[in-house]
C-alpha cells in the first residue's frame, strides 16, 4: 500500500506543479529559436505535423485564458505519460518481467519434469 500512496503523492505533487509553475515559464524564444533568430534562418521554418493539435504550442485549443491553457495542456501531458508508463509497466509485470529477486533469496527448487 506504501507504493500506491507514494505514487499518488508524487503525481498530486507533479500536476500541482505543472498547473502552477508552468505557466510562469518563459515566453523567451528557446536556445534553437534563439539562433535561429539571431542567424537569419527563422523565417524558413516550418510547422511541424502535430501543429494543430489539442495542446500544441503548450496551450489548450479552445481556452482562451493563456495562463489556464498553458496549466491545463501540462497536466493533459502528465497524464498522459503517466497512463503509457503504467500501462508499460503493468504490460512487463503481466509478461512476467518483473524485477529479478534479490541476491541473498534462496534458490528455487528445481522443478520436476
Amino acid at each position: 500500500m506504501r507504493l500506491g500512496v507514494f505514487v499518488a503523492v508524487g503525481l498530486a505533487i507533479t500536476v500541482g506543479l505543472a498547473f502552477l509553475v508552468a505557466p510562469e515559464a518563459s515566453s523567451e524564444p528557446d536556445g534553437l529559436e534563439k539562433v535561429a533568430i539571431d542567424e537569419g534562418f527563422i523565417d524558413g521554418a516550418q510547422d511541424h505535423d502535430l501543429a494543430g493539435s489539442p495542446t500544441a504550442d503548450y496551450g489548450v485549443r479552445g481556452v482562451d485564458d493563456a495562463r489556464l491553457g498553458t496549466g491545463l495542456a501540462g497536466v493533459l501531458g502528465i497524464g498522459v505519460t503517466f497512463l503509457v508508463a503504467g500501462g508499460l509497466v503493468l504490460l512487463v509485470r503481466h509478461r512476467g518481467g518483473g524485477a529479478p529477486p534479490p541476491p541473498d533469496a534462496p534458490a528455487a527448487p528445481p522443478a520436476s519434469a
